[in-house]
Protein backbone atom coordinates (compact mmCIF):
# COMPACT_ATOMS: atom_id res chain seq x y z
CA UNK A 1 0.00 0.00 0.00
CA UNK A 2 1.21 3.49 -0.80
CA UNK A 3 3.40 4.90 0.39
CA UNK A 4 5.75 1.92 0.42
CA UNK A 5 8.63 2.90 2.66
CA UNK A 6 11.99 1.17 2.51
CA UNK A 7 11.40 -0.10 6.04
CA UNK A 8 8.10 -1.77 5.08
CA UNK A 9 9.69 -3.30 1.97
CA UNK A 10 12.65 -4.69 3.93
CA UNK A 11 10.27 -6.09 6.57
CA UNK A 12 8.22 -7.81 3.84
CA UNK A 13 11.29 -9.48 2.30
CA UNK A 14 12.60 -10.53 5.71
CA UNK A 15 9.29 -12.30 6.37
CA UNK A 16 9.52 -13.99 2.97
CA UNK A 17 13.11 -15.08 3.70
CA UNK A 18 12.04 -16.50 7.06
CA UNK A 19 9.27 -18.47 5.33
CA UNK A 20 11.73 -19.83 2.78
CA UNK A 21 14.18 -20.78 5.55
CA UNK A 22 11.38 -22.56 7.43
CA UNK A 23 10.32 -24.48 4.31
CA UNK A 24 6.92 -22.75 4.31
CA UNK A 25 7.40 -21.17 0.90
CA UNK A 26 9.60 -21.24 -2.18
CA UNK A 27 10.89 -18.04 -3.78
CA UNK A 28 11.85 -17.92 -7.45
CA UNK A 29 13.81 -14.95 -8.75
CA UNK A 30 14.44 -13.70 -12.30
CA UNK A 31 17.43 -11.51 -13.10
CA UNK A 32 18.56 -9.50 -16.09
CA UNK A 33 21.47 -7.14 -16.75
CA UNK A 34 19.93 -4.61 -14.37
CA UNK A 35 19.56 -7.04 -11.46
CA UNK A 36 16.47 -8.69 -10.06
CA UNK A 37 13.57 -8.11 -12.44
CA UNK A 38 10.94 -10.52 -11.15
CA UNK A 39 9.85 -12.86 -8.39
CA UNK A 40 7.11 -15.33 -7.61
CA UNK A 41 6.39 -17.37 -4.50
CA UNK A 42 4.86 -20.75 -3.80
CA UNK A 43 3.16 -20.89 -0.43
CA UNK A 44 3.63 -24.45 0.78
CA UNK A 45 2.46 -24.10 4.39
CA UNK A 46 -1.16 -25.16 3.98
CA UNK A 47 -3.52 -27.24 6.14
CA UNK A 48 -2.80 -30.95 6.60
CA UNK A 49 -5.69 -31.95 4.35
CA UNK A 50 -4.08 -30.11 1.40
CA UNK A 51 -0.59 -31.64 1.06
CA UNK A 52 -0.95 -31.78 -2.72
CA UNK A 53 -1.59 -28.03 -3.13
CA UNK A 54 0.31 -24.74 -3.10
CA UNK A 55 -0.72 -21.12 -3.50
CA UNK A 56 1.12 -19.09 -6.08
CA UNK A 57 1.62 -15.59 -4.66
CA UNK A 58 3.21 -12.21 -5.23
CA UNK A 59 4.30 -12.48 -8.81
CA UNK A 60 6.16 -9.24 -9.34
CA UNK A 61 7.80 -8.19 -12.61
CA UNK A 62 9.71 -4.92 -12.84
CA UNK A 63 8.40 -2.47 -15.44
CA UNK A 64 11.63 -2.73 -17.45
CA UNK A 65 11.12 -6.48 -17.87
CA UNK A 66 7.43 -6.59 -18.72
CA UNK A 67 6.44 -7.99 -22.11
CA UNK A 68 9.81 -9.77 -22.40
CA UNK A 69 8.70 -13.22 -21.23
CA UNK A 70 9.79 -12.86 -17.60
CA UNK A 71 6.31 -13.46 -16.19
CA UNK A 72 5.83 -16.55 -18.34
CA UNK A 73 9.26 -17.89 -17.40
CA UNK A 74 8.52 -17.38 -13.69
CA UNK A 75 5.18 -19.14 -14.02
CA UNK A 76 6.70 -22.12 -15.84
CA UNK A 77 9.50 -22.33 -13.26
CA UNK A 78 6.94 -22.15 -10.43
CA UNK A 79 5.05 -25.09 -11.91
CA UNK A 80 8.26 -27.14 -12.07
CA UNK A 81 9.17 -26.13 -8.50
CA UNK A 82 5.69 -27.11 -7.32
CA UNK A 83 6.07 -30.58 -8.84
CA UNK A 84 9.53 -30.86 -7.25
CA UNK A 85 7.84 -30.14 -3.90
CA UNK A 86 5.18 -32.78 -4.54
CA UNK A 87 2.43 -30.26 -5.28
CA UNK A 88 0.08 -31.00 -8.17
CA UNK A 89 -2.57 -28.31 -7.71
CA UNK A 90 -1.79 -24.59 -7.76
CA UNK A 91 -4.18 -21.76 -6.91
CA UNK A 92 -3.73 -18.01 -7.35
CA UNK A 93 -5.68 -14.80 -7.32
CA UNK A 94 -5.06 -11.62 -9.28
CA UNK A 95 -6.57 -8.21 -9.90
CA UNK A 96 -9.52 -8.62 -12.24
CA UNK A 97 -8.85 -7.16 -15.69
CA UNK A 98 -5.10 -6.73 -15.19
CA UNK A 99 -2.24 -7.85 -17.40
CA UNK A 100 -1.52 -10.81 -15.11
CA UNK A 101 -5.06 -12.16 -15.57
CA UNK A 102 -4.50 -12.35 -19.32
CA UNK A 103 -1.11 -14.02 -18.81
CA UNK A 104 -2.52 -16.76 -16.58
CA UNK A 105 -5.33 -17.51 -19.02
CA UNK A 106 -2.86 -17.66 -21.93
CA UNK A 107 -0.67 -20.11 -19.98
CA UNK A 108 -3.55 -22.52 -19.52
CA UNK A 109 -4.68 -21.71 -16.00
CA UNK A 110 -8.41 -22.25 -15.40
CA UNK A 111 -10.44 -19.23 -14.34
CA UNK A 112 -12.73 -20.05 -11.43
CA UNK A 113 -14.49 -16.77 -10.73
CA UNK A 114 -14.39 -13.23 -9.48
CA UNK A 115 -14.88 -11.72 -6.04
CA UNK A 116 -15.86 -8.04 -6.01
CA UNK A 117 -14.27 -5.57 -3.59
CA UNK A 118 -11.74 -8.23 -2.52
CA UNK A 119 -8.75 -5.96 -1.94
CA UNK A 120 -7.53 -2.40 -2.20
CA UNK A 121 -5.44 -0.83 -4.93
CA UNK A 122 -2.10 0.53 -3.62
CA UNK A 123 -3.41 4.10 -3.73
CA UNK A 124 -6.84 3.21 -2.35
CA UNK A 125 -10.15 2.10 -3.78
CA UNK A 126 -11.48 -1.42 -4.02
CA UNK A 127 -10.56 -3.91 -6.71
CA UNK A 128 -12.05 -7.25 -7.61
CA UNK A 129 -9.95 -10.38 -7.72
CA UNK A 130 -10.12 -13.33 -10.07
CA UNK A 131 -9.18 -16.84 -8.93
CA UNK A 132 -7.38 -19.37 -11.13
CA UNK A 133 -6.10 -22.89 -10.64
CA UNK A 134 -3.68 -25.15 -12.49
CA UNK A 135 -3.85 -28.94 -12.24
CA UNK A 136 -0.36 -30.37 -12.72
CA UNK A 137 -1.29 -33.98 -11.95
CA UNK A 138 -1.19 -34.99 -15.61
CA UNK A 139 2.33 -33.75 -16.21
Amino acid sequence: MAPLTRERAVDFWRRVAAGVHAGERALLVAEDGGGICGTVQLVLDLPENQPHRADLAKMLVHRRARRHGVGEALMRAAEVAALDCGRTLLVLDTVTGGDAERLYARLGWTRVGEIPRFALFPRGGYCSTTYFYRDLSGR
